[in-house]
């Protein structure tokens, strides 16, 4: 990972050999996307994925920045919700990428947020043995963690991000003002992965945002832009530690066991991905100090901060055998044992290979 840039213009670089690319942060930066994304890419021709609302509010800029840079682009509105993240909205995107005439030098564009980026860089993955791919995120959480790393996927009906494909994007082009369409119930979702960073990796970063949590949510420039910068090096760093999650990467999943298993029990419905996110960290924090991992009133400090940020911070009382039966299905389960990731204390995790029991006793909740 190296960085560069000034001002409120940055610039971190995913070292990961010939697959390396940048992650170009920014503040009102739409226009000059069209000339970076063909310098990145060499495509004349563009498939732009988004959901409607995207549509409407920043397709426009995006498809002139484009036209303008001389590149072909085609948009492709996909329903918004995690259950959009579907092998069958995959075969759609495939036949409709084929009719426009897409090729493998067409370039595919992910315009939103981590459902859209997941499930257009899955397609770009597989239609015709891969595509170029380019992030342009629209939400904090794929700014900061989804857009970043190149794993991509889609759900089964058993959980998660079952069916996959690691492909790294050629760029991440992340503009900031953005975020001032968002709802703030977005952004605190999107906070919870902010506060993920810190809490397994950066002390430092974890007492800023305790001491400017309100700016960052408010989008106040001189907070957003250093600390997505900053979450930015983190998942940059980690990836090209551990590009297939072999190891380091594992940790970036703290909070995720529980959360994933969230989502499967509400079917994708009412719940977004930060808040389970949040529910999990909490839960794992409290099951860390209990296993005598980390110290006593870690967990409570993470739940303060995410409380302030609006998230939610107690599982939904499903039956324990409900739980369970959604672990066991966890795609980062081996021979009986998941790999959770665990406290240590602020700024420090590790991975605790336990079974679904020992994560979820009885009462444990």
């Amino acid at each position: 990972m190296s960085r560069s840039g000034s001002g409120l213009e940055r610039t971190v670089h995913v070292e990961l050999g010939e697959r390396s690319y940048p992650i170009v942060i920014g503040f009102d930066t739409v226009a000059k996307l069209g000339a970076e994304v063909a310098r990145r890419t060499g495509a004349s021709r563009a498939m732009v994925v988004t959901v409607p609302a995207v549509a409407k509010r920043h397709g426009p800029a995006v498809m002139r920045s484009l036209r303008e840079a001389g590149i072909r682009a085609r948009r492709f509105e996909v329903p918004d919700g995690d259950r959009t993240k579907s092998l069958r909205q995959a075969a759609k995107l495939y036949e409709a990428f084929l009719d426009a005439g897409a090729d493998r030098a067409t370039a595919v564009i992910a315009l939103g947020g981590g459902v859209v980026g997941d499930l257009a860089g899955f397609v770009a993955a597989t239609l015709l043995r891969g595509l170029p791919f380019v992030q342009v995120p629209t939400t904090v959480l794929a700014m900061v963690d989804a857009s970043v790393g190149g794993k991509t996927g889609v759900n089964l009906p058993r959980g998660k991000n079952l069916v996959g494909a690691f492909h790294q994007p050629k760029l991440v082009w992340i503009d900031a003002s953005l975020l001032r369409t968002l709802p703030p119930r977005q952004r605190a979702a999107g906070s919870a992965e902010v506060v993920k960073h810190a809490a397994i990796r950066d002390a430092a970063l974890f007492a800023r945002l305790e001491g400017e949590l309100e700016r960052f949510l408010d989008l106040d420039p001189e907070v957003l832009v250093p600390v997505l910068e900053r979450n930015c090096e983190i998942k940059a760093e980690v990836v090209a530690e551990d590009e297939r999650e072999a190891g380091t990467r594992m940790l970036l999943n703290f909070g995720h066991t529980l959360g994933h298993a969230v989502e499967a029990l509400k079917r994708y419905r009412g719940v977004l991905h930060g808040e389970a996110v949040a529910m999990g960290m909490v839960f794992a924090a409290r099951r860390s100090e209990e296993l005598g991992l980390a110290p006593e009133g870690t967990a409570p400090r993470l739940a303060e901060l995410l409380v302030r940020a609006g998230l939610p911070t107690e599982l939904p009382a499903f039956p324990r055998r409900a739980y369970l039966g959604a672990l066991r299905v966890d795609k980062k389960r081996r021979e009986g044992e998941i790999r959770f990731i665990a406290l240590r204390e602020i700024g420090r995790a590790e991975v605790v290979p336990l079974t679904p029991e020992r994560i979820l006793p009885p009462r444990a909740r």
